[in-house]
């Protein structure tokens, strides 16, 4: 009877840990989801160069929540670079299955990016836009992007790269592909004009999502800029 007794009184406690445990779990994930909210829109408002300590306001936690999850900044910036370049991937290639026109299905891509704030949010240390020395542009024109001379083109700079390698490269290089798919695809239908570059496209995406405190307002000033700029990316019969 003592063994059953204790059995029972075991299984009762354990009752009541797993009873306890479980609300710690679903506390730990609620700030986790918190924390990257607050994270996409600090960095995307204010770029990878915010303090740990406005993510933790945002989030309505402390710091020290903040860093139990992400040890140090960098993982934070990595976990939120990649989780946004995936996002364009797969926007862009939802446009790729879904629209059969090539004009529609860049625009599409456009329209679905800026509109998600996404672009906003690609690392800079992992694509970098390339200009000609002596087009007049400089790094201050182009905001958190190092320019290259000559190539015109985003390439991948693993060697300076804080986030890291492998799976972060593979992740913007299958954004790069599938971008230059669409951009490929409306070039030879002659519905994009023959200038534009993936660098381009990704730049319209990282720019044409303003950051106003009104999200009505916001959303109005993002579509009247992208339309100026499809404008500008189409190509117009001679």
């Amino acid at each position: 009877m003592g063994g059953a007794m204790g059995s029972t009184m075991s299984a009762a406690g354990n009752g009541r840990e797993g009873s306890r445990s479980t609300p710690l779990r679903v506390d730990a994930q609620r700030n986790l989801e918190h924390v990257l909210r607050a994270a996409r829109e600090v960095f995307g408002e204010l770029g990878y160069g915010a303090p740990m300590e406005d993510v933790a306001r945002r989030a309505r936690v402390g710091v020290g929540t903040v860093y139990r999850r992400f040890p140090s900044k960098d993982v934070l910036v990595r976990r939120i670079a990649e989780e946004e370049t995936s996002r364009l991937t797969d926007q862009a290639r939802a446009a790729l299955g879904q629209e059969d026109e090539p004009w529609s299905a860049l625009s599409r891509f456009l329209r679905t990016s800026v509109a998600s704030g996404a672009g906003r949010l690609l690392p800079p240390q992992v694509l970098r836009v390339g200009v000609d020395e002596g087009d007049g542009y400089d790094e201050a024109r182009v905001p958190q992007q190092r320019t290259t001379p000559g190539s015109g083109e985003l390439r991948l700079v693993p060697e300076e790269s804080p986030l890291g390698s492998g799976d972060d490269d593979a992740g913007a290089a299958a954004l790069l592909e599938v971008v230059g798919r669409l951009v490929d695809r409306a070039r030879a239908a002659g519905e994009l004009r023959t200038d534009v570059s993936v660098s381009d496209v990704l730049l319209v995406i990282a720019t044409a999502a303003p950051s106003l405190p009104d999200a009505a307002q916001q959303a109005a000033a993002s579509a009247r800029l992208l339309d100026i700029l499809l404008e500008g990316l189409r190509s117009r019969p001679a």
